[in-house]
């Protein structure tokens, strides 16, 4: 399927508010709301669109530390690392990366006693550094159409 103008101006509608309606949306690109609807469906049948989420507060749900760690796993715990890390509810995002490290995951933690803990199962598969995060610059930046970009 290719993404003309007007699915990538309903894909951006998307990635600021999944709510939307139909009508919204529509109103928004000029379309009417069942083609709108016609267009979601195709970009869903063909996998552009993988899914919807709800965006929820770290901070309001009792967790105050949010951190990047990285892993540069010891040698032979790297597959066993990649078969254990989705049982780590803390884990957000957890990615296999090139270059030193071999992971790199974004994690929530209630404070630094449960940074130490997490530290603790961790470092039983490799070297872990850990970076605690601040504030977001950039969060969720939607994906927008390419030749809007080269322009």
């Amino acid at each position: 399927m290719k993404v003309d103008s007007l699915s990538w101006s309903i894909l951006e509608c998307l990635q600021q508010n999944a709510r939307l309606s139909n009508a919204e949306i529509g109103r928004k690109v000029g379309l009417s709301s069942p083609a709108v609807a016609e267009r979601i469906k195709k970009m869903e049948d063909y996998g552009i669109i993988e899914g919807y989420t709800t965006k929820v507060s770290y901070a309001k749900t009792g967790y105050q530390l949010k951190a990047i760690i990285t892993i540069r796993a010891f040698m032979g715990r790297l597959k066993p690392f990649l078969s254990k890390i989705s049982t780590f509810n803390e884990v957000l995002n957890c990615y296999r990366i090139t270059g030193n490290e071999n992971i790199i995951m974004e994690v929530v933690l209630e404070d630094q006693v449960h940074l130490q803990s997490f530290i603790d199962r961790l470092i039983t598969y490799g070297e872990a550094k850990t970076h605690i995060i601040l504030s977001n610059v950039v969060e969720n930046n939607p994906i927008l159409n390419r030749t809007e970009l080269i322009k």
